[in-house]
């Protein structure tokens, strides 16, 4: 069965290569990490565990042989997939460098126009606000940011941020927010402050527009009711 599906994406790579999709793509480099197995189930996890493709081919060895299916062989492997892309510098769709909303207004402007599946993406950030790390996960709530708590503290305790940007997107509409993405967003700077991290945006992108929780000032109104020393305010009260 593995054996005719590789047949026939491997004739779409030969035939139609444009209508490959960025998890068949990865799929199909797998091939030849992982020869006598399915490699689809593989590919998905890896672009939702590091953001697309360019965080994949970024990841060093140790992280990328920490996701299950992943050995050492096919981390090796991956890796210097990555080094040769990195030392042809070819071009691909990585953030920019530093944190900033017209910047990251621009990137996501290209990241996600044509993007069909709702997402949340979480950022990373050093004392100067350059990018460190990234991770996507899946929401299954159209228009409503949503991620399980562990799973972001999880990428508080393995990336050890100074400060996180999360973005997340609405497949179509404005990218106005929702109540319960005001929850979620107060449940983030709960989080943020439980680890001393510092949320710095939580924009949303819509087909007709881009959202900043920041500079919108809601940012600062939900920090000032929701960040952890503020909550135990109020229950010692």
């Amino acid at each position: 069965m593995h054996e005719g599906h590789r047949q026939r994406i491997m004739k779409r790579l030969e035939e139609a290569e444009d209508s490959l999709q960025e998890h068949e793509l990865l799929e199909i480099l797998l091939f030849n990490a992982i020869p006598r197995k399915n490699t689809n189930e593989l590919a998905h996890s890896l672009l939702l565990r590091f953001g697309g493709i360019g965080g994949v081919l970024h990841a060093d060895m140790k992280t990328l042989a920490s996701v299950p299916g992943v050995g050492k062989s096919t981390a090796a492997y991956l890796r210097i997939v990555g080094l040769f892309y990195e030392r042809c510098e070819v071009n691909d769709e990585v953030p920019p460098s530093a944190f900033s909303f017209a910047s990251f207004k621009a990137y996501l402007s290209e990241r996600f126009k044509e993007v069909r599946e709702e997402y949340v993406e979480i950022y990373a950030l050093d004392v100067r606000d350059n990018v460190k790390g990234i991770r996507r996960f899946t929401s299954e709530r159209t228009f409503q940011a949503a991620v399980d708590p562990k799973e972001v503290s999880r990428f508080i305790v393995e990336h050890r941020p100074a400060a996180m940007v999360v973005v997340h997107n609405h497949i179509e509409g404005p990218p106005t927010p929702s109540g319960e993405d005001d929850d979620f967003t107060a449940q983030l700077e709960i989080l943020c402050s439980m680890h001393n991290v510092a949320l710095r945006d939580h924009i949303i992108y819509g087909k007709e527009g881009v959202y900043s929780y920041f500079l919108s000032g809601k940012l600062k109104e939900l920090a000032e009711r929701y960040s952890i020393g503020k909550v135990l305010g109020r229950e010692k009260r």
